[in-house]
């Protein structure tokens, strides 16, 4: 039902919905803080007092939509005394954005973590608990200490999930009012929690893994589950986690031990591939990153000489391996989709460049890797439980979201998850300075026009950020900047334990830092005073990504609050964007160049760029609608059958 508030604003707004909204926030958000500031007399036990009293009155069954005025002054009171930080008013609409269950969409730097205060509060009022999800531990733990004495002035605990955590801590963690932790960590732990209930569909108790063995078909022995259930999220960061990770479902594994002739397997389709001819044997589709075996490609792989320990495995199995090899070799590069440490193959996201610790590829690609690699084979893992990203969001009552770049994939949030996006104004004016992008035949010309450019602007005092797309990129360009006598620091997948020191340190006059993709996004980059005269940070992005969101969060880091800053491209017809055409349309391409003598082409090839990146986000969204349609009509077969989705949905 449209309120009378509603209305008003609709109509001044011209009948736009999103418009009415915002102003709508906006006029809340002003009146809140303006009467925020009465509350400045309150002692601190005072102020605790009226956190419990609100509490209470959340309990007994009064809409928290109607204490939404009354919370929110409450959040703003408690952060000035304890973090010694009020919220803009652009930060208070920000929250009710969230609070109303939609995304905001905030510019980096306008204050995310404080922002999800508010509505973190007033959705914990009723007891039912509060998730608040980041990308990574470091960012949960940080954000749970920082706001933690917030809510503790108020009357609320605040717990915070964290990999190495004991079964008892995550229990104790998540009965807390508000819960910080990852995706990973809370999607990992509700299937844990579906393996200890054992439950099917119907409700019917059955045997489970964490069973004890008293009597066959009771649950007496078997663990109680961590969470407490799915209330309310916030999803800071929400266009990565909902959209860029929603492409791998979350999976606990069934170590399946391996045996000398699956070792000894994996290791002969990595020596084989290399008698395959592409093109007659095989087929490989850059497109879908996959290969396939020809008819005369089976016959030749049959007829190779093969080690005893193989004469036991079907030749089914055997194409699949080949396969499989195939596509780890020519799909998957090092320092790009994978590093090596400590022998171990560890993937890295290609959206943020962070690393997956304990995830692994599934079908024996991850092992068809690490016998690329020359590393010790690990054991292939079945399947005990399963859920995909969308599937596990979709348990919450409420789900609400922030990030800096949602509206490019506001349609298929909304689809997906029932949200709409709302883009929030900056507090202040953005001045960012964007120059034209600069394109090249090849990347050693582009590599040489960038440390040229990093010397000019380091000459000019200004502070420079270059966003690669993989750690082999960042590392290459560092040993340019090396040559050339540039001071650099260097931040990718194999360095993420510095990962916010050396960002904080970004906005000094004089320092370069060279990142993979948004590695250290979610912490800001100061800038000194020498840098604010000299012209703030420029971004420097090395090249387009596979989505255009991911190229805003990059140039996103220069010119926040209203600081100055600039950005600017440099591309090549030898970047990893293009590594998704066929090598015959590439090469195509490349014939066609008519560079000048220092490489450079003509800004018209920016379009070539643009229709590439277009085709990859249209093939990735497919990916995910495919992925999602999949496992609903499974989903819906299995519980026709009165079986359990997350455990009943597992290929062994």
């Amino acid at each position: 039902m449209i309120s009378t508030t509603q209305v008003l604003h609709l109509t001044k707004t011209a009948g736009r919905p999103t418009a009415a909204r915002r102003s709508r926030w906006r006029s809340l958000a002003n009146w809140i803080l303006k009467e925020s500031r009465s509350l400045s007399s309150l002692t601190d036990s005072e102020l605790l007092k009226r956190g419990k009293e609100i509490r209470w009155r959340a309990k007994s069954g009064i809409s928290l939509h109607k204490l939404l005025l009354e919370a929110f002054q409450l959040g703003i009171e408690a952060s000035r005394r304890t973090v010694e930080m009020e919220p803009y008013p652009v930060q208070i609409m920000g929250g009710m954005a969230m609070f109303e269950g939609g995304i905001a969409e905030m510019a980096t730097g306008e204050g995310k973590t404080l922002t999800a205060v508010l509505p973190a509060f007033l959705r914990a009022l009723p007891g039912h608990g509060c998730h608040v999800i980041t990308v990574n531990d470091y960012l949960a733990h940080r954000d749970a200490e920082e706001m933690g004495p917030i809510f503790n002035a108020l009357g609320l605990n605040v717990g915070c999930i964290e990999t190495p955590m004991q079964t008892d801590e995550r229990r104790d963690a998540y009965s807390k009012d508000i819960t910080y932790g990852t995706a990973k960590e809370m999607g990992f732990d509700y299937l844990r929690d579906r393996l200890r209930l054992g439950v099917s569909a119907d409700g019917q108790a059955r045997r489970t893994v964490f069973s004890s063995s008293a009597r066959s078909g009771d649950i007496f022995g078997s663990e109680a589950p961590v969470q407490r259930g799915h209330y309310f999220c916030i999803v800071d960061e929400a266009d990565s986690i909902l959209i860029d990770e929603a492409r791998t479902p979350l999976i606990i594994g069934l170590t399946m031990p391996n045996d000398a002739a699956t070792v000894s397997l994996f290791r002969w389709c990595h020596r084989a591939i290399v008698h395959l001819e592409a093109n007659v044997d095989f087929a490989y589709e850059p497109k879908r990153r996959s290969a396939y075996l020809t008819d005369q490609g089976c016959r030749k792989v049959l007829l190779l000489a093969k080690p005893a320990l193989i004469d036991t495995i079907d030749t089914e199995r055997i194409y699949k391996h080949v396969e499989q090899a195939l596509t780890a070799r020519f799909g998957f590069v090092l320092n790009r989709d994978y590093v090596v440490v400590d022998d171990e193959i560890v993937i890295v996201v290609e959206s943020t460049g962070r690393i997956m610790e304990g995830r692994k590829w599934q079908d024996g690609l991850h092992q068809s890797v690490e016998a690329k690699e020359l590393v010790p084979i690990t054991a292939a893992s079945g399947e005990a439980a399963r859920i995909t990203i969308q599937n596990f969001f979709k348990l919450y009552r409420v789900l609400g979201g922030m990030t800096g770049t949602a509206v490019q994939a506001a349609g298929e949030i909304r689809k997906t998850y029932a949200l709409r996006v709302t883009a929030i104004p900056t507090h202040r004016p953005c001045i960012r300075v964007g120059s034209s992008p600069r394109i090249f035949a090849t990347m050693e010309s582009k590599r040489d026009a960038i440390v040229k450019e990093i010397k000019q602007l380091v000459d000019d005092k200004r502070a420079v950020l270059v966003g690669t797309p993989s750690v082999e990129a960042s590392e290459a360009l560092g040993e340019l900047l090396e040559q050339a006598k540039v001071e650099y620091k260097i931040l990718n997948a194999r360095h993420h334990e510095q990962e916010a020191e050396i960002v904080t340190s970004a906005g000094v006059s004089g320092r370069v830092t060279v990142a993979t993709n948004m590695a250290g996004r979610g912490t800001d980059i100061k800038l000194t005073d020498e840098l604010k005269d000299a012209g703030g940070l420029h971004v420097i992005a090395t090249e387009m990504h596979s989505s255009k969101r991911i190229d805003r969060q990059l140039i996103g880091r220069a010119a926040r609050q209203g600081d100055p800053g600039g950005f600017q491209f440099f591309l090549s017809l030898e970047d990893e964007l293009l590594r998704c055409l066929e090598e015959t349309e590439i090469q195509k391409v490349r014939q066609q160049a008519r560079p000048a003598t220092n490489g450079e082409l003509s800004h018209s090839w920016l379009s070539f760029f643009e229709k590439t990146q277009k085709f990859l986000e249209k093939a990735h969204y497919k990916q995910r609608k495919d992925l999602l349609k999949h496992d609903k009509h499974r989903s819906n077969a299995y519980k026709r059958m009165g079986l359990d989705p997350c455990l009943e949905l597992t290929e062994q």
